[in-house]
């Protein structure tokens, strides 16, 4: 799995169209569609709905949407601050974002199941 595929992933779910993802990640749509196929391919599930009106997510692109986000979160939080202040240990630093993505994702779930028993 690669971040370029959660990316993709998220992009499209954004847009509701691969095209339209594409264009925005500066992909082309036949490299964007091929990093869905690797995703689904990675989690032996379909991500996407495909029409000739755009993608939907499938019950199981829906369930991997907050944890896709969550992942790609912590990515773009590490990038800044690395190598930014040397006075800050680069381990802890990362643990510490690591731990902030973990509570938010346990969050989401809490709230996931909550809405499922309602």
């Amino acid at each position: 799995m690669q971040i370029r595929e959660l990316r993709a992933f998220v992009a499209i779910a954004d847009a509701g169209r691969m095209d339209v993802a594409a264009r925005h990640l500066g992909y082309s749509q036949p490299a964007i569609s091929y990093q869905i196929k690797c995703l689904e391919r990675e989690f032996q599930v379909r991500l996407f709905r495909r029409a000739p009106t755009g993608a939907r997510l499938t019950r199981e692109g829906e369930m991997i949407l907050p944890s896709a986000r969550a992942i790609l979160a912590i990515v773009d939080s590490i990038k800044p601050g690395v190598g930014s202040d040397p006075s800050v240990d680069g381990f802890e630093w990362a643990n510490s974002k690591i731990n902030m993505a973990n509570k938010r994702f346990e969050m989401s779930e809490v709230e996931e199941r909550a809405a499922a028993t309602q």
